[in-house]
């Protein structure tokens, strides 16, 4: 189930989701290619990968396509990777060749940043599920207005699914 916190004190970010899953599980879903292609993307949209290179200091270039808004790229930098509890990472916008644009050259919301940083935590729990904590910085009303954060639940509960059926 996911349980939105109140926003922190600085307004960013903050989702936690309990996934009936070992926590090695969760881990492998989010840091495994073919894991993330079935599920990295909102319903009704996909993901591909045209990088993806999973260790710290190593990048990811992915396009998210929407049949209602279009394709979505972004670049990442894994800054830290302790399996199988923490995996913190850059994400900013960028074009099909793999530079970086900006928010509203790429026709998102201005307020967009340049660069958000995605910090997950995964804490197993006794009955062997896996919370999950996320935090980006953005502001929490800048993520709602423009999509982000709906977009977040709607790939949690893809997440879940799949889970389930692994």
């Amino acid at each position: 189930m996911t349980s939105p916190t109140p926003p922190s004190a600085d307004g960013e970010v903050l989702i936690t989701r309990t996934f009936r899953a070992p926590r090695q599980l969760v881990w492998q879903a989010w840091t495994d290619r073919a894991h993330l292609t079935r599920w990295h993307a909102p319903q009704g949209c996909d993901i591909h990968f045209a990088r993806f290179d999973f260790r710290v200091g190593g990048s990811f270039h992915s396009r998210i396509s929407n049949p209602s808004f279009g394709d979505c790229w972004c670049l990442g930098t894994y800054l830290e990777i302790v399996p199988p509890e923490r995996l913190v990472y850059t994400m900013a916008l960028a074009d099909a060749a793999g530079h970086l644009i900006a928010a509203k050259e790429a026709g998102h919301d201005p307020e967009w940043p340049a660069e958000t940083t995605v910090t997950l935590t995964l804490t197993e729990q006794a009955d062997g599920s896996t919370l999950l904590k996320l935090h980006q910085n953005v502001k929490e009303s800048i993520a709602r207005r423009t999509g982000a954060y709906p977009s977040w639940l709607s790939m949690f509960d893809r997440l879940a699914e799949d889970l389930a059926n692994l």
